[in-house]
């Protein structure tokens, strides 16, 4: 897999996040990586690892996001605009081998093709203000 592609597939696990429990998320897992049976073991290890790293730092990334956003607070946010962002600050944040500006256009790329129209311009907007 590219690493879009795994990219991809972490947003896909923090958007499922978004509608089960923390006691479904082992269940949900699992089946998401039934859905990848293309995938190495290692991709699917580091696509589970990187999505349970975000998870666990939803707090801080939202109350980071909260801050930086006028008018939006990540109560209000779409899910697929959230989910992006949340993966995209993670990334600026805590992953310091992914340039700022990487994650920043690959999540873009992920809100014009999963979003609304309106979802790359909003999700730039946010994410620009932690650059």
């Amino acid at each position: 897999m590219t690493r879009r592609e795994i990219r991809e597939n972490v947003f896909k696990m923090l958007f499922r996040a978004e509608f089960h429990e923390a006691e479904e998320m082992t269940e949900q897992v699992s089946l998401f990586e039934e859905e990848l049976s293309e995938a190495k073991e290692d991709e699917l290890v580091y696509m589970t690892s990187k999505s349970n790293e975000i998870l666990a730092k939803i707090p801080e990334i939202d109350k980071a996001v909260n801050e930086v956003s006028e008018g939006w607070k990540t109560t209000r946010m779409g899910k697929v605009d959230l989910s992006i962002i949340r993966l995209a600050v993670y990334e600026i944040k805590y992953e310091e081998e992914i340039p700022t500006k990487v994650a920043i256009n690959e999540a873009v790329e992920l809100a014009k093709k999963y979003g609304t129209d309106s979802s790359s311009s909003f999700v730039n907007g946010i994410l620009a203000k932690f650059a």
